[in-house]
């Protein structure tokens, strides 16, 4: 079920229980700043999950809240996971589900990182 980004951040979300050890992931990459790991439902050949390792709920959330240290060290943590997988050439998509109309169902931000096949268009067109 989507969630609403304006709530406050909830601490017993599944990515702030892996963040704490409670539920085990399979780890891509970590540093003080984020932690990427695979989606346990994957929706391509790869398909990697980066988190902030601070509270917060969605994109709105972190960049009017985060320090720029923060910031910072997650977009870091994101390019280095697509490089490290071998993602850069040919290509990747990034997605950010927010809120109800983006299809949040975890109240912590999070980037999916897809890749290892052509990914077709972003979005059917609508009128």
């Amino acid at each position: 079920m989507p969630i609403d980004p304006t709530l406050p951040y909830d601490d017993h979300n599944v990515f702030a229980k892996i963040l704490r050890g409670e539920i085990p992931n399979r780890t891509v990459y970590e540093d003080e700043w984020a932690l990427a790991f695979h989606d346990i439902n994957p929706q391509a050949p790869t398909h990697v999950l980066v988190i902030p390792k601070g509270p917060y709920v969605s994109w709105d959330d972190f960049s009017a809240g985060a320090s720029a240290e923060e910031i910072a060290g997650f977009v870091r943590a994101v390019g280095h996971v697509a490089r490290s997988l071998g993602l850069v050439e040919p290509g990747y998509r990034l997605l950010a589900n927010i809120g109800q109309h983006g299809h949040q169902e975890v109240p912590h931000l999070h980037v999916h990182l897809f890749g290892g096949k052509p990914l077709g268009p972003m979005l059917a067109r609508f009128d």
